[in-house]
């Protein structure tokens, strides 16, 4: 049992999204080693002599070997630079996405990130070609600047949002398909764009309960940088606690009372979900949060009510997208086998609800 048990363990631990989840939790220690393939090194390789042939020629223009073409030297030394300075971008570019986007585990994240390193390094070549246009290079420079600073003024919530979106793939707080609740917005998210994400909203004003409300909610990305984010579909531990109230006479039997709500709670959460609850308390294990506190088997407490009663609780663990529809059914099959024994179990009467 303890063998399959890790065995089990270690194939969930294979996946993609709990490996990142691991990783950002410090738990395990994952080697990152970059794939450096024969072809990256043949183009660095390919970068670094283009740009040492482009200094040599740079170094020799400097002597004024070639006094006939004096007046075209100045020219063909910006050029010559110019030249350097893309071969350079082209090779720093090149590094960064086998040594730093290539270490990533996410295929989605590699290729969002490679987008927005190719976004950038067009906006760095424009702004080396544009120096070729000018006497010098600070000219350029302040030129670039000026339309910069009129830019981002223009569009600073934009790219507030745009930085955000740059986050969300960077520290995953939350993917397609999570729950999760961020300031009143509370919903499953169906889509995260450059500037803003979508929720399918569950709950909201017109609903008591956890299920869909039809309407569909867009908020900036910007957002994610200001707000607590609550993610109910945590890779490491999908799972979410959830309880009945029921209210009982203090003359109830209650240990047939919390023996039949743990029963009836175990039978409907299944033992599939208790094992598959087991599988991530061993992940979570090497995680800081406290493995312990996760019992996969429902429990029944009992509090002291301010009318009189006493309530008895029943706690268990569920997938949080299936929790309203496991709540309605487990209240049912509560009332229904309680009822059967109304000796052991006194409820409020109908007049003192």
């Amino acid at each position: 049992m303890a063998n399959e048990l890790r065995t089990e363990v270690e194939q969930v631990k294979k996946q993609e999204d709990v490996k990142q989840a691991l990783k950002q939790t410090g738990g395990v220690a994952v080697e990152e080693k970059p794939k450096v393939e024969p072809k990256d090194k043949f183009w660095l390789g390919t970068h670094a002599i283009i740009f040492l042939s482009l200094a040599a020629v740079y170094f020799i223009l400097q002597f004024k070997v070639f006094g006939f073409a004096a007046r075209f030297i100045p020219w063909f030394q910006r050029f010559d630079k110019s030249a350097m300075a893309v071969v350079l971008l082209l090779a720093v570019a090149k590094l960064v996405d086998v040594y730093v986007i290539g270490r990533l585990d996410s295929a989605v994240s590699r290729y969002n990130l490679r987008r927005i390193a190719k976004l950038i390094l067009g906006l760095l070549l424009v702004l080396v070609v544009i120096s070729i246009l000018f006497s010098n290079w600070y000219t350029a420079l302040v030129s670039v600047g000026v339309f910069s600073l009129v830019l981002g003024l223009a569009v600073q919530t934009p790219m507030t949002s745009f930085l955000g979106w740059i986050y969300i793939l960077a520290r995953a707080p939350y993917r397609v398909g999570d729950r999760i609740q961020i300031g009143d917005a509370k919903g499953d998210v169906i889509d995260v764009g450059y500037l803003d994400t979508t929720l399918w909203e569950f709950g909201g004003d017109f609903l008591s309960t956890d299920h869909p409300s039809g309407r569909i909610i867009k908020f900036p990305n910007s957002k994610i940088l200001s707000s607590t984010v609550y993610n109910y579909t945590w890779p490491l531990f999908p799972y979410i606690w959830n309880e009945i109230k029921f209210s009982v006479a203090y003359e109830s039997d209650l240990e047939f009372v919390a023996e039949t709500m743990q029963r009836i709670a175990a039978e409907e959460v299944g033992e599939r979900m208790m094992k598959q609850i087991r599988i991530f308390r061993e992940i979570l294990a090497q995680t800081p949060v406290d493995q312990l506190e996760v019992r996969e088997y429902p429990a029944v407490i009992f509090r002291v009510n301010s009318n009189t009663w006493l309530d008895a609780i029943v706690r268990y663990l569920v997938y949080s997208k299936q929790a309203g529809r496991v709540k309605s059914r487990l209240i049912k099959m509560l009332l229904a086998e309680l009822g059967c024994a109304p000796d052991r179990v006194l409820f409020p009467k109908s007049n003192m609800r």
